[in-house]
Parts: C-alpha cells; structure tokens; sequence
C-alpha cells in the first residue's frame, strides 16, 4: 500500500500503518501476527515502547488488530498509535488501559475519545510483539531503544552514526518495570 493514502481519502489498514510505524514487519491479518511472529520477534506480556499490540480476533473484530505503543505511562496504562479502529484513519495518542485480573494485557479497553476518560467494550490481546530477535534482551533504557533503530536504519543507508546516550532522567521509569538491562561483557 502507498504512503499517500495516509493524508488522503484512501483508508490505510492497521496492518500497514504499524509496519510503517514500527520496527515489526509481518505479513497477513493482524489476526495472525502472533502466530507469523514465532521464532522472528520476541514476543512477551509487558508493554514497550515500540512494540505492537496484538489484538485477538472475535466476532465484531474477525480480523484481529494491531496498534503501536507510543508510551507506557505506568503498569495498566498505555498509549498507543493505531489505524482504522473506530474510525477511517491514523488515531494517535489514544490511552488504552489493562483490565485482565493478572496485569498480563490479556484483556484490554481501548479509549474513545482521548480526552474524555471513557473506554469502550473489552477486548483480548495475545500480547506484544517486540522489534527484536527471540532470546534478544531489551535495552534497559527505551530511548536508547529508538536510537538503536535509528543507527541501524541511517547505517543501512550508508551513513556515519554517532549517538549520545540520553539523560536517566529523560524517560521516567513506569511502576513495576521489571530490569531488564542488556549486560556488556559481564557489566550492566
């Protein structure tokens, strides 16, 4: 799908804007991006930023749905960008709460109306699909998260990359985040 359909009178799906918005590229129906993202990304129950929401398939919903996770404001509450939910469309910044009795985001509500604090019906997830190999640990500090994709990217293009760590204190640390720090050469 092209990008023009972005600004436009085009639709663009949930599938192809969190390709386009996220490090995660799977093919098929988000129905099916779990299952396609076994053995390629790590897959978990914690909200990341970056990550994908995968959204399970049901009646009202047949096809699943996927949505990017712009923040993680604390241990039931995210904020996600996604397309085509309630309306034709990118939706962003767009709260989305955990409701599952073990903290797992098994079971989520999605807000409709960003400012308005009401949340619709409740939905089931599979969980989060992260834009790393499986076995690959996360880096502790999610800016540094983006700017490793942005090195990658800008390296793949052929240019000189020079990075410099961002502040602790510039992303605070969600409530019940577990460490997952990377460890270099035996040091974290």
């Amino acid at each position: 799908m092209s990008h023009r359909g972005y600004g436009g009178g085009h639709v663009i799906q949930c599938v192809a804007y969190a390709k386009s918005a996220s490090e995660v590229v799977l093919h098929g129906n988000a129905r099916d991006w779990w299952h396609n993202a076994a053995g390629v990304y790590e897959r978990g129950n914690a909200p990341e930023e970056g990550s994908v929401l995968n959204f399970r398939g049901i009646r009202r919903m047949p096809l699943g749905h996927v949505a990017v996770v712009r923040n993680v404001v604390n241990s039931r509450t995210i904020i996600i960008d996604q397309s085509h939910w309630a309306q034709a469309g990118i939706s962003r910044n767009v709260p989305v709460i955990d409701v599952s009795p073990n903290n797992d985001w098994s079971a989520v509500r999605v807000a409709l109306n960003n400012r308005s604090g009401t949340y619709g019906s409740i939905y089931p997830t599979y969980g989060f699909i992260y834009a790393r190999s499986p076995g690959e640990r996360r880096n502790s500090n999610p800016r540094n998260d983006v700017m490793t994709a942005w090195a990658k990217k800008t390296q793949m293009q052929g240019g000189e990359t020079q990075l410099a760590q961002a502040p602790e204190n510039a992303h605070p640390i969600t409530s019940g985040a577990q460490d997952n720090s990377i460890t270099f050469d035996g040091q974290q």
